[in-house]
């Protein structure tokens, strides 16, 4: 499957991160130059510990490189985006607030009429199929279904880009394969530039168009993987001779890190 290519829109020059100073710094991630394309769903595939979290945290603008720049669209990163959606392996979810509540902060935190976007929120509830758990609260809720509502709390501002950090991580292999999906409808339908934390190669293979191999800490960027796979994958897809070729290759380059 061909994609047009499309404008560079999050470019990172000589990234890098360090914690502390001294003998007792921490060289966490980097120095990396990075383009993301607008449109894409671009994963950062890595082991534990190798600082894709960080650099995520880094384009949010919630925490400062070290070295080198971050631009998205052509304007420096100086602080926290908030035309972005963020998604982290806990959701965000506060508990005095119902499902639709939860969503409503949101637009209220970002001076948005909730009237504005009602249709909004009653389709994104609908799409994840959580329409008849509107008025639940979060306790209510099992861990699939909340992370499918903090999914509709990421998307309800219409973000252009999302960041993804591990979402799936703590879910059961059966709830992770059903909330792939909805994230893979979500992104087919509306094309947010996506960037997608995970250790998980099959999750990268099967969601992605482009992984990004992360090396051990301090992290850098081994290789860029175009998965040249129709959408939408569903779970038939793993047992293609390509879905297999590209687990194959990703394998290989992680046994030669000693982690697998």
């Amino acid at each position: 499957m061909s994609r047009p290519m499309s404008r560079s829109l999050i470019d990172l020059d000589g990234v890098a991160k360090t914690f502390g100073t001294g003998d007792a710094a921490v060289h966490a991630f980097g120095p990396v130059d990075l383009d993301i394309r607008e449109g894409e769903f671009l994963s950062l595939l890595g082991p534990s510990g190798c600082g894709k979290s960080t650099l995520m945290l880094m384009i949010a603008g919630l925490l400062a490189p070290s070295a080198g720049s971050i631009t998205i669209a052509g304007r420096k990163v100086t602080g926290p985006q908030t035309d972005i959606g963020i998604m982290f392996q806990d959701n965000t979810l506060v508990p005095w607030r119902t499902v639709r509540g939860n969503i409503e902060l949101q637009l209220e935190m970002r001076g948005i009429p909730v009237a504005e976007r009602a249709g909004r929120i009653d389709a994104l509830l609908a799409s994840v199929r959580l329409d008849g758990f509107a008025d639940r609260y979060p306790y209510e809720l099992s861990g699939g279904m909340q992370q499918r509502a903090a999914f509709c709390q990421a998307m309800v501002h219409d973000p252009p880009t999302m960041l993804l950090d591990e979402p799936l991580g703590k879910l059961d292999a059966m709830t992770r394969e059903a909330i792939r999906q909805d994230l893979q409808s979500l992104w087919i339908e509306r094309r947010p530039t996506v960037i997608f934390v995970t250790h998980s190669i099959e999750e990268a293979i099967q969601l992605s168009t482009r992984v990004a191999v992360v090396t051990p800490r301090p992290g850098r960027i081994e290789e860029f993987i175009d998965i040249d796979l129709p959408f939408p994958r569903d779970f038939d897809v793993k047992d293609t001779p390509e879905f297999t070729h590209y687990g194959r290759h990703i394998h290989k380059i992680f046994r030669s890190y000693g982690v697998l």
